[in-house]
């Protein structure tokens, strides 16, 4: 039996995860220092050091590779509400998960916010990432509501709260895109769950 099939569970879907990730993130780097029409799937299948039919088992498209980067960390942040201590508060445990993920690695030039803020207006990238939201929104809603004894098909609370997250998550990169000189995320995203926590006072 090969080696990988003799592999736990945890450990092959780990390689997977690790597989998946490496591939998104080569896309995205790639993207950055050379274009979005100028980067092949062979291009990125190169720098993750795998098979371009790899990528292919992966994703779809370039597009799905950097929409799956976005869905695989929301859905983390998803994962990280459902694990904050139970007496924790809402918020707290909202604004750990969330920070937790986008915390720390920003660059310290213009040059990877210029790329991602170009490859973003790519259409078929824009639409993967509406779709990872809804998909994400989805996710953290039920996370919500299982913290506050709702329920998320029927009660406003945990769709609400999550949409807002989204939301907040996705005005801060809006605004760290554009951002001269550059600020981390983190703190522009726990800027934004702050607000939303105090109840968006007027300024």
């Amino acid at each position: 039996m090969a080696e990988d099939e003799q592999a736990p569970p945890g450990l092959r879907e780990r390689k997977k995860r690790e597989t998946r990730d490496a591939l998104s993130l080569a896309l995205i780097r790639l993207t950055v220092e050379q274009g979005w029409d100028n980067v092949t799937v062979q291009d990125v299948a190169a720098a993750a050091n795998v098979s371009e039919r790899t990528f292919r088992n992966y994703f779809a498209t370039k597009a799905d590779a950097v929409a799956a980067r976005h869905l695989d960390r929301m859905l983390r942040v998803a994962a990280g509400v459902r694990a904050r201590p139970a007496g924790e508060p809402l918020w707290d445990a909202i604004t750990h998960a969330v920070a937790t993920q986008f915390a720390g690695g920003e660059p310290p030039s213009r040059q990877w916010p210029d790329g991602v803020r170009l490859m973003l207006t790519e259409p078929e990238v824009e639409r993967g990432f509406l779709q990872a939201n809804a998909t994400a929104q989805r996710e953290l809603a039920a996370a919500i509501a299982e913290r506050t004894g709702t329920d998320a098909a029927r009660d406003l609370y945990p769709t609400l709260v999550a949409t807002s997250v989204g939301a907040a998550v996705g005005t801060a990169m809006e605004l760290w895109l554009r951002a001269d000189p550059p600020v981390p995320i983190e703190t522009l995203i726990r800027e934004a769950l702050d607000q939303l926590r105090a109840g968006l006072p007027t300024p």
